[in-house]
Parts: structure tokens; C-alpha cells; sequence
């Protein structure tokens, strides 16, 4: 069985000024007083105004999204009654011209050092699928066989339209400042687990990265867990889209190991070409068309039924495909994230656009 985990970002603002406030530390502090939240399921992140949940390991899509639920319930009460929202968008979408508090973390006062200004930009939220891969090696094999597919989850997954109460005219703009970071962005192929160790080694000895928690790859092995972690979504509006993307990529792991086992042929897919894609990706998310692996223009949703397609006898071996197709149904009925903040600003303002962004269990 291959367990599964999601870690998601939330940002935490004011309830009048729609402006990020630094009251992390307070909403954990209240989260912990009650009985919602085991310890260490709500965690501090890089700015103040910002706060993780972690789900624990989970072996089934209804189990987790049991513990997403809960988890976004503690956090949205607490920051209630902390005095603030906490929502879920990929991006702030508004800010004002004082820089945000750094967490007082060493980690996190390091990265202010190394990069200042874009730490003070760093008002984004993603949400990471960790999914055990126990063998590192079988782990590389698969994270070759699912990058292709990393452009298609950004545009799928894109949630960040506004940054500084402006229409970016991107669909994830986290996607574009999470690429400014040293090493970001889809990973390039690896010769196997001995290539992947030594060009992640080979990036901290040039001083390129101070350690390899700095390898911020769209998808990497994860150096605390023995998973391989796929990070190149902006946190979702609902705890279902979350689950219907942990779903995915599940299968997508399943898929790759298949096929590394069967000796399937890795599919080619040029560095250059992929990093374009994504680019694409978070500029159009689905409206329109999408490049493919194979630097050929395809309508979006011809690449979301091949996605389906392709994982399809893993999300069968799983007992998941009645649930994520049906919630990814669901999902494409309603449009991806990014087009539901443009109509709620363009029908109600920004009081609509809070209220949808706004976590199950805050205020509205």
C-alpha cells in the first residue's frame, strides 16, 4: 500500500483591511488549547502571517480528507478567534508596503539574509503531496516517469490570479514567484538515485543552496520522509480539490513504478521544454491550450482526459477512481481555482473574493 499525506499553506488576514497580518503564533497557541489538533499538525511558516497544517499518513483518500476537514476547521476557528481570516489562496491578493514579519526560526532568518526581498514577496501558499516511496532509487525512477505531467497539475491546480489587488493575468502567480528561488521549477532527468544524490550534494558544496531542504523543486525526494513529494500546487479553495489531487498524484507514483517494473521506456522530455510549459501553465492555467511533453500546443482538456487515461488501473488498484473522477468532474464543471477569484471579485468585490478564499471554519 502506498500511504499518502498532504501539507497545505494558509495566510492570515485581517478581517476589515483584507491585509496579511503576522498572528501565526497566536492562532497555533489557540488551535492548541482544544481538542481539534494533535500537536505539531499546525506549524509556523517562513512569514508571520502564515501558517502550515500536515495531515498525518493516510492510506485512504476518505481518510484524508477526514483529517484535511479537521485540520482547516482548527485552523480557520482559531484564527477567528484570533482576530483574523485564514484563507486559501495561492497568493496574497492584497499587501501594503511594509515588509512582512520573518517567523523567528534560524532557517527562516537565513533565507531574509540570502534573499531579503523575496522573502518580503513570499506571501504564497502551496500545498505539498507526500507519497511513500521507501527505496530511493524506485523513487527517482518514478519522479522521471511523473514530471511530464507537472505543467498539466499547475495549470489544474492554479489559484493565485491577484498579487497587491491587481489582476496578475497569470493563473498562478505563486508558480512565478516560487521560480525565482535558486533551484525551483520542474526537476531536471536523472541517470538514477546515485545522479540525483550527487547533483543535489553538488548544488549545496557550490554554495548554490545552503542545505537540501533548499531544493525546491516542483517535485524531489524528500530529504525528512522517505516519500517523494510533489509540490508545484497552490493550495486549493476546498478540501476536496486537495483530495482530487492527492488522488492524482498517488497514481501517478503508482503508474511510474509500474512501468519502471515492467522496463517501460522513460518518456523523452527536454528540460527546456518542460520549464516553458509550466511557464505556460501558470500564465493560462486551463483557459485555452497547454504545451505537452513533446512541445506540441493541445487543448487542455485533451490533456486532462490522457492524464486520466494514463493513471487510470492505479486509482482502479487503489479503489480511488470513483472519487476522483467524480470530484475532478465536479471540479472542472465549477473551473479551476484561479477563474472562480476573478468572477467572485468581478460579481461582488473584494467581500466576495474573501469570502470564497476563506477556509471552511473562519468567519465569513
Amino acid at each position: 500500500m502506498i500511504t499518502l499525506g498532504v501539507e497545505e499553506e494558509y495566510l492570515l488576514l485581517d478581517p476589515d483591511r483584507a491585509l496579511p497580518v503576522p498572528l501565526s503564533e497566536q492562532v497555533q497557541e489557540i488551535a492548541g488549547f482544544g481538542t481539534v489538533a494533535e500537536e505539531g499538525e499546525l506549524r509556523p511558516e517562513l512569514l508571520q502571517a502564515q501558517l502550515e497544517v500536515a495531515t498525518p499518513v493516510c492510506r485512504e483518500l476518505s481518510e484524508l480528507g477526514g483529517h484535511l476537514l479537521r485540520l482547516r476547521h482548527a485552523a480557520g476557528a482559531a484564527a477567528e478567534r484570533a482576530g483574523c481570516r485564514a484563507i486559501a489562496s495561492g497568493a496574497a491578493p492584497l499587501c501594503d508596503s511594509l515588509a512582512p514579519e520573518v517567523t523567528p526560526k534560524p532557517r527562516y532568518l537565513r533565507l531574509r539574509d540570502l534573499a531579503a526581498r523575496l522573502v518580503d514577496e513570499q506571501l504564497v501558499n502551496g500545498m505539498h503531496v507526500h507519497v511513500s516511496v521507501t527505496d530511493r532509487a524506485r523513487g527517482v525512477s518514478a519522479l522521471n516517469r511523473l514530471r511530464p505531467w507537472l505543467p498539466l497539475l499547475v495549470a489544474m491546480s492554479a489559484n493565485s490570479p491577484l498579487w497587491q489587488g491587481q489582476d496578475t493575468g497569470f493563473a498562478s502567480w505563486r508558480t512565478v514567484v516560487f521560480g525565482r528561488w535558486p533551484v525551483s521549477g520542474p526537476p531536471p532527468r536523472f541517470a538514477g538515485r546515485t545522479d540525483y544524490n550527487r547533483r543535489v550534494a553538488a548544488l549545496v558544496a557550490a554554495g548554490a543552496i545552503a542545505d537540501t531542504g533548499q531544493v525546491y523543486w516542483q517535485a524531489r525526494l524528500s530529504d525528512r520522509y522517505p516519500t517523494l513529494e510533489v509540490r508545484c500546487f497552490d493550495v486549493q479553495l476546498t478540501a476536496d480539490e486537495a483530495v482530487m489531487f492527492a488522488g492524482l498524484v498517488r497514481a501517478l507514483v503508482a503508474t511510474g513504478l509500474r512501468l519502471e517494473r515492467e522496463g517501460a521506456p522513460v518518456p523523452p522530455c527536454a528540460h527546456e521544454m518542460l520549464c516553458a510549459a509550466n511557464w505556460h501553465a501558470a500564465r493560462y492555467g486551463l483557459q485555452g491550450r497547454l504545451i505537452d511533453a513533446q512541445g506540441r500546443q493541445r487543448p487542455a482538456g485533451d490533456l486532462v482526459c490522457e492524464l486520466v487515461e494514463h493513471v487510470t488501473p492505479a486509482l482502479d488498484e487503489y479503489g480511488d477512481t470513483r472519487e476522483v473522477t467524480s470530484l475532478l468532474h465536479r471540479f472542472l464543471q465549477r473551473g479551476n481555482p484561479a477563474g472562480r477569484q476573478r468572477q467572485a471579485l468581478a460579481e461582488g468585490g473584494f467581500p466576495a473574493l474573501l469570502d470564497l478564499i476563506t477556509l471552511e471554519g473562519s468567519a465569513g
